[in-house]
């Protein structure tokens, strides 16, 4: 996970409401969305496809109820989920 973003793994997690399995990625998804980094560059930082990339954006937008990546990074933020 990347420092820059302060996300605290164990709080993001619980925070997007996910399990166990989608827990291990979904919280430095969000961190690198907030970087304004592509699925593409997340996913070669994160050494997954792009597609997982996807799911995982897609998983992140439904738990906050955003309607798109700059959304789900403006309610991350007040929420107090991710830190710029």
């Amino acid at each position: 996970m990347d420092d820059a973003a302060n996300l605290g793994f164990d709080d993001a997690a619980a925070a997007f409401g996910l399990g166990a399995i989608g827990a291990a990625l979904s919280p430095e998804v969000a961190a690198l969305i907030a970087q304004a980094g592509s699925n593409r560059e997340i996913a070669a930082r994160l050494f997954i496809s792009e597609e997982t990339v996807k799911v995982h954006i897609k998983h992140i937008m439904e738990k906050l109820g955003a309607a798109d990546r700059t959304q789900a990074v403006a309610i991350g933020v007040r929420r107090g989920i991710i830190h710029l």
